[in-house]
């Protein structure tokens, strides 16, 4: 069967919209048609725990493109429109309300949903979660001077929320289930170091604490931990996680494990489908396996070589993988994704606000958290991508550039 020249996408969120951009970029010009189940047009969501709920603008800025771009750009934007299901014998994608898009290539980029509490009162009213734009602006009110806002989850969306809620004057406890906070992504020091700053803002954090029920009348008013105490509570947010949306793929018997299994290309399992983003569990060539990623960047940056390998000669989409989070004004950058480390070194003083803890696997550099110092970011990822050997004096000592250091080859 001779190729459609079409690219169809699943998922207009961050990563389906920069694919989009970015195949009209790469010179395809067949048609693209990009589906998507929100009303907004595709936009980033590290802003939704941050500048939208900390300020009174419209979602606007949050756009990773004009509405008129689209189709300005040919990009047939189908929103508040859901895929069903996928023909992979016919290369269709079929809607809800039976239409069918079909397809020469697929992308799947259909993002994660965020996890939900399993305890008693769960389905209260004023219980929130932070996915969608229209997450933040339902939760944005209720942040007001003075209110009693309970975070649930001590990650990133729930410490950026704590911020943003304690910025505009309410009284925030963050309630983790860990005993440390950040504990998916950063060494139990560094997480420390993040909780002694909300708290010098004011924010109670509480680790090693598991929420046994929500109590009110209709609407939550208490947050009853398994350790008897109580708290008092006008709004709670919930930030425990998010689930990777491959139900679409499993059904259409492509592979799924912790997201859409795809190589270093973000093929899958079927040579015409590939997957990007939080719903995929790709191959990084330089950390030697897969892993899942809900990251701006990858959403981003993994989106746009994606789609590239999607309409050109395919090339491996290697980059070591970063985060960031900014939190009262805390800028925290952390770079590599280790699972294991024997120790760490330490560059400057943490208790300065400026700092960089390194993670080391024997004489090598595995991974990384800057504390504002956001300028050291791609030095470090050349540092962990090289492979090479430091030495932890070299390392702590603030009178050797990172940037020197970062040129040294394994």
């Amino acid at each position: 069967m001779a190729e459609i020249e079409s690219r169809v996408i699943i998922g207009a969120g961050h990563a389906g919209g920069r694919a989009a951009e970015a195949m009209r970029q790469a010179g395809f010009g067949g048609e693209i048609v990009l589906i998507g189940e929100e009303a907004h047009v595709p936009y980033e969501r590290p802003p939704l725990s941050k500048e939208l709920l900390t300020g009174d603008e419209g979602p606007e800025k949050t756009f990773l493109n004009a509405p008129q771009f689209y189709a300005e750009n040919e990009i047939d934007l189908r929103l508040e429109c859901r895929a069903a299901h996928i023909d992979r014998a016919g290369h269709r994608v079929v809607l809800d309300g039976g239409d069918a898009v079909p397809y020469g290539k697929l992308l799947i980029a259909t993002g994660g949903r965020v996890r939900h509490l399993a305890c008693e009162g769960a389905g209260l009213a004023g219980i929130h979660t932070i996915r969608t734009i229209d997450d933040s602006l339902g939760l944005r009110p209720h942040l007001a001077e003075g209110a009693r806002v309970v975070v649930i989850g001590g990650g990133f969306i729930g410490l950026e929320v704590a911020a943003s809620a304690r910025t505009r004057g309410a009284h925030v406890t963050v309630v983790e289930l860990a005993d440390q906070v950040l504990a998916r992504v950063a060494d139990p020091a560094v997480g420390d170091l993040v909780a002694g700053l909300h708290r010098r803002r004011g924010v109670h954090v509480m680790t090693g604490a598991t929420v046994e029920r929500l109590d009110g009348n209709g609407r939550v008013a208490e947050v009853i931990c398994t350790d008897g105490e109580t708290i008092a509570a006008d709004v709670v947010v919930v930030g425990i996680g998010i689930l990777p949306n491959q139900e679409i793929a499993a059904d259409a018997g492509l592979a799924v494990g912790n997201g859409i299994v795809t190589d270093e290309f973000g093929r899958t399992s079927d040579p015409d489908i590939f997957a990007a983003g939080d719903c995929a569990f790709h191959f990084n060539p330089i950390l030697g396996r897969h892993l899942r990623l809900e990251s701006w960047e990858n959403a981003q940056l993994g989106a746009i070589a994606v789609a590239r390998n999607m309409v050109s000669d395919p090339a491996p989409y290697a980059a070591v993988p970063w985060f960031w989070s900014d939190q009262f004004d805390l800028n925290l950058q952390v770079v590599g994704a280790p699972d294991s480390w024997d120790r760490l070194v330490t560059r400057g003083d943490p208790e300065s606000g400026r700092s960089v803890i390194f993670y080391m696997d024997g004489a090598k550099v595995c991974g990384a958290t800057a504390f504002s110092q956001g300028r050291e970011a791609r030095p470090l990822r050349r540092m962990v991508e090289s492979g090479a050997d430091f030495s932890d004096a070299e390392l702590a000592d603030e009178g050797i550039r990172l940037r020197d250091l970062a040129g040294r080859k394994a």
